[in-house]
């Protein structure tokens, strides 16, 4: 299949998850969550394999004790898949904060010009700010996440259709493979 083929796919695929998330972001966390659980309980089903090819004690039960833990996970998540949904927006919430704390004091190591500086400081900012509203209000934060994840798709979806068709008229998938590799 040539790159510019392949782009074409992953585009339209982008395009259709993206409208899907954006018209139905309940069904998108919904659908994270259940990707959650199968992560999960495939987890649990490696870490059980591991135990039992173990030759020692102390690793089966290591690995034992990690099978059922995420085992555990994944029954709660289909179990309470509302609780999931905003375990997994505050994870996000942690995880902005900590990026943004590290962008800001990341303004401040280097020699940057003025407006690197306000770049990194912004940036931090608006992760802080995500991660705030996303402890203050996770229930909300996870239908906005899926809408934003969305329109992120949309925007890919698109780029990569229009740059396949652009591939298409210049015969230039040779250019590309580079980039698709990387992607």
């Amino acid at each position: 299949m040539s790159i510019s083929n392949s782009l074409l796919w992953r585009g339209l695929l982008a395009i259709v998850l993206g409208v899907v998330s954006v018209a139905w972001p309940n069904v998108t966390v919904g659908a994270l969550v259940i990707l959650f659980a199968v992560y999960a309980f495939i987890a649990a089903a490696w870490d059980a394999v591991r135990a039992f090819s173990s030759d020692r004690a102390g690793p089966v039960l290591g690995w034992l004790l990690l099978s059922l833990l995420s085992l555990a996970a994944g029954i709660v998540a289909l179990a309470w898949p509302g609780i999931t949904a905003l375990v997994l927006a505050v994870y996000v919430g942690v995880w902005a904060v900590v990026t943004g704390i590290v962008e800001m004091v990341m303004t401040f190591q280097g020699s940057k010009t003025a407006g690197e500086r306000a770049l990194w400081m912004l940036s931090g900012l608006v992760s802080v700010a995500l991660g705030v509203v996303l402890f203050i209000r996770p229930d909300i934060g996870a239908v906005s996440l899926a809408t934003v994840f969305g329109l992120y798709a949309i925007f890919y979806g698109v780029s990569a259709v229009v740059l396949s068709i652009h591939l298409r008229k210049t015969g230039d998938d040779a250019d590309l493979q580079v980039v698709n590799a990387a992607a």
